[in-house]
């Protein structure tokens, strides 16, 4: 519910306002009053909510959570400028080579798949962003990455720390009665070791003279350009790798879940992909101007499971009044774009009023119309970068992460509150509010959806013991602003031995590509690297 100027309460309303606190929180639910408020109004609402915890990990130095400071504004002008389509289009070797790894890695082990696309997503990123991939999931950064990362979701569990934000005088307890700050040292500490560690090995890779074009050196070489010290750079690559690290992964387990949920829409696809690729050759990028049914997908995954379901909140730095309704300055905000759980009402993205049977996955939508909404319905405010975010502060890129809590109280009681997860998804390419599409997550998801529908089979798994079929469920989601579906069963069967053996061929001729990453393994990362170096 939400009011008006006169204080008058109404049910079906763009917006939606509760009280956290002694502030407000204003919940979006209406494309026209999303593109109004966050696009044409950023000037107004670009800043971040305050969140004591992330800065105290941080120190402030969290792109996507840290306010609208000068930090910020040289954190954001720096990826803009480096993050360019032409950075991307340069990188794609590596990323195609990752992509035929996945492939290679869920033949061997198909059981493995969640692991699997969680090595690709951090390897990936890690060698566009530091020159550095990871062969195996055992590899001692990435092992070093998902370990960091598991203490800051502890952290940030509800009830893991007081209400900060809400109550400051609590950040003044003391270390013996607040086991907190103890949490907030150790992860803050393991972060800079991973960040810093692997800037200074990119520095000292640059200095031997074995650059290979990652991002970071460039930053590096640009840093007094950009006005950046060594904490600004350590923090500018480490917030995009963890950005990058979970969002093409959430994607993907999307993507697999409704394939075997919805096996017509998968049928379509490599119907699709059987006709214009064919089974001898794996598809290439330029194969999916020709796939509109594949692309249709990729739009119907991101809008039946949105990465971030209610985005990355921001907050007004003045006071704002949309259609009669007043928001105060300093209101927090959130894009509601999906019902995905049940104390979640609407979304955008599942209003039955643009979409017909929003709650059904079907492809066939973005066929029928451009932004996949009904006949004769405007879909324009829909655009279609909305899943990477909005507004200035949007950073639309691709991978995630960065978790972190808000207590929002109720009007009615001070002791009930709703903890939202608040995690970093956006990664690499351009920022302002009209921003050009968005290259390396659009390359990325275009390789893997291409690539996993043409290999693969994607069916329900049968139980060992009863040899029945075992159901999936498509709302059984993580919950959290950014959220993923719960690892599931599925069966994943190659199309044929033709591509198979395709699959291995291109793996082994990857080497040469991947050798150029490959620096500082360890003995294991070595020995694997040699086990498959040759045919």
């Amino acid at each position: 519910m939400g009011s008006n100027k006169t204080g008058t309460e109404t049910s079906l309303i763009p917006c939606s306002q509760l009280k956290m606190g002694p502030g407000t929180a204003v919940v979006i639910t209406d494309a026209a009053a999303l593109k109004e408020l966050m696009d044409k109004r950023s000037a107004t609402t670009v800043d971040r909510p305050p969140n004591y915890i992330a800065d105290a990990v941080a120190g402030g130095l969290n792109m996507v959570l840290a306010r609208y400071t000068e930090d910020w504004r040289t954190l954001r002008r720096t990826a803009h400028t480096i993050l360019t389509p032409q950075q991307c289009t340069k990188h794609l070797p590596i990323q195609k080579a990752e992509a035929i790894q996945l492939l290679y890695d869920m033949l061997q082990t198909p059981q493995s798949f969640y692991t699997h696309i969680r090595r690709y997503s951090n390897s990936v990123i890690m060698s566009v962003l530091y020159g550095k991939r990871c062969p195996r999931y055992e590899t001692v950064e990435t092992t070093a990455f998902f370990q960091a990362q598991h203490e800051w979701e502890l952290l940030l569990e509800p009830g893991a720390t007081p209400p900060l934000d809400l109550l400051p005088i609590l950040k003044h307890v003391p270390e013996r009665w607040a086991p907190w700050k103890v949490d907030v040292r150790t992860c803050r500490q393991h972060q800079r070791d991973l960040y810093f560690g692997l800037l200074d090995d990119t520095a000292r890779r640059m200095e031997s003279g074995e650059e290979n074009g990652c991002y970071m050196e460039d930053v590096i070489h640009r840093q007094k350009e950009f006005g950046m010290d060594r904490e600004i750079t350590g923090y500018l690559g480490g917030v995009l790798l963890e950005g990058g690290s979970d969002t093409t992964s959430s994607f993907l387990q999307s993507l697999i879940l409704a394939m075997v949920a919805f096996p017509e829409a998968q049928r379509k696809a490599q119907e699709e992909l059987d006709r214009v690729v064919g089974p001898h050759r794996i598809p290439t990028l330029d194969d999916i101007e020709e796939l509109p049914y594949v692309k249709a997908v990729i739009r119907e995954t991101h809008r039946f499971r949105p990465v971030a379901p209610l985005m990355v909140p921001h907050a007004t730095t003045a006071p704002e009044e949309y259609q009669g309704f007043f928001i105060p300055q300093g209101s927090t905000i959130f894009v509601n774009t999906c019902k995905l759980f049940s104390d979640i009402s609407g979304g955008i993205f599942h209003d039955p009023a643009l979409f017909d049977k929003p709650e059904i996955y079907n492809p066939d939508r973005y066929i029928i119309t451009e932004n996949g909404t009904k006949p004769g319905v405007d879909g324009s405010d829909l655009r279609g970068t909305l899943p990477f975010g909005c507004g200035r502060a949007s950073l639309l890129i691709t991978l995630r992460r960065k978790e972190t809590d808000m207590l929002v109280f109720s009007s009615g009681s001070a002791r009930e509150f709703i903890s939202l997860k608040i995690r970093s998804y956006e990664f690499l390419t351009s920022t302002a509010s009209g921003s050009r599409p968005n290259a390396t997550a659009s390359t990325l998801q275009n390789i893997n959806t291409m690539n996993l529908l043409w290999a693969f089979e994607f069916s329900r798994a049968s139980d060992p013991e009863t040899g029945k079929l075992i159901d999936v469920d498509v709302n059984n989601y993580a919950r959290g602003i950014l959220t993923a579906p719960m690892p599931f069963r599925c069966a994943i069967t190659p199309r044929s031995a033709e591509r198979v053996e395709l699959i291995e061929r291109e793996f082994h001729e990857a080497m040469d590509t991947f050798s150029k990453f490959e620096y500082g393994l360890s003995k294991e990362d070595q020995e694997y690297v040699r086990k498959y170096r040759s045919p």
